[in-house]
């Protein structure tokens, strides 16, 4: 980053030791000390937990060959299956959060979480190592406070795939982080408060909003990459009948509220089928 030189004398030498100072810092933060912390809320996940983790795990040798440190947090939502002792067996820090809420659960994960940078990604979900290192280069540029990327299904299916097509483009127009995968630099994350223990659904949204105030605040970025879309399951198509989704899409639309602030109002998150 150039050194802004403003006037002479005095005024010039200290500005350019701060320049300097920055730099330092900068080069210290970005290029050779980073320490990324993955963290995945899992709530009765133990079908795909084991891969996702795998995959995860895989993809992070984008931060890896750079010379990062990663370490990867399992939040386990109150779970009763074998959700917490897949991701011990993995090689993850498990924690426990006992109310079923996955905006208390990221939270949960991202307090115990000692990194620099925050990468949340859903255990149904697979970034591969093209994204995360594209993660990376954001993190590398030193303009970026947080974001997010494209979503693909993992198999195909024409109401659905609609609908991620619909979505994409709203969240790059509009900077909206998609909950299933996103990045944020951990201190900004804890200045806002991480994600609302008011919401039950479309916490992510709200956060979006948040971090785009800060980041307009502090001269900083939110980024959707898109040239490496993140894939994510679309196993609800298959859990749940089109009468049922169009059901809860009805009210969503027509009790935003109450659907985003009640869990038994967003039950496809919550009734626990998988």
């Amino acid at each position: 980053m150039p050194i802004i030189k403003t006037i002479c004398g005095k005024k010039h030498a200290e500005n350019h030791i701060e320049g300097l100072e920055f730099e330092r810092t900068r080069v210290r933060c970005y290029a050779g000390a980073v320490k990324i912390s993955i963290v995945i809320p899992a709530f009765n996940e133990e079908r795909l937990l084991g891969e996702s983790l795998a995959q995860i795990k895989s993809a992070a040798e984008a931060f890896t060959r750079r010379g990062w440190e990663v370490e990867f947090i399992v939040c386990d939502n109150n779970s009763t299956d074998r959700t917490a002792e897949i991701a011990r067996a993995a090689g993850a820090t498990v924690v426990f959060e006992p109310v079923n809420q996955i905006a208390r659960a990221r939270n949960s994960g991202a307090a115990a979480a000692t990194g620099d940078w925050l990468v949340f990604v859903d255990a149904d979900s697979h970034p591969g190592a093209e994204l995360l290192a594209d993660v990376a280069e954001q993190i590398i540029s030193g303009n970026c406070l947080a974001g997010g990327a494209t979503l693909r299904l993992d198999e195909k299916h024409f109401a659905a795939g609609w609908i991620t097509r619909f979505w994409n483009g709203v969240s790059r127009s509009f900077k909206l982080l998609a909950g299933s995968f996103i990045f944020c630099d951990a201190a900004a994350f804890r200045e806002i408060g991480g994600f609302s223990k008011e919401l039950f659904a479309g916490e992510e949204l709200e956060l979006s909003q948040r971090l785009k105030k800060l980041a307009r605040k502090t001269g900083k970025s939110i980024a959707i990459l898109h040239r490496h879309p993140m894939v994510t399951s679309a196993r609800k198509m298959k859990l749940y009948t089109a009468r049922e989704q169009l059901r809860f899409l009805a009210f969503a639309i027509f009790n935003k509220r109450r659907a985003m602030r009640s869990r038994d109002a967003a039950h496809l998150w919550y009734d626990g089928r998988r």
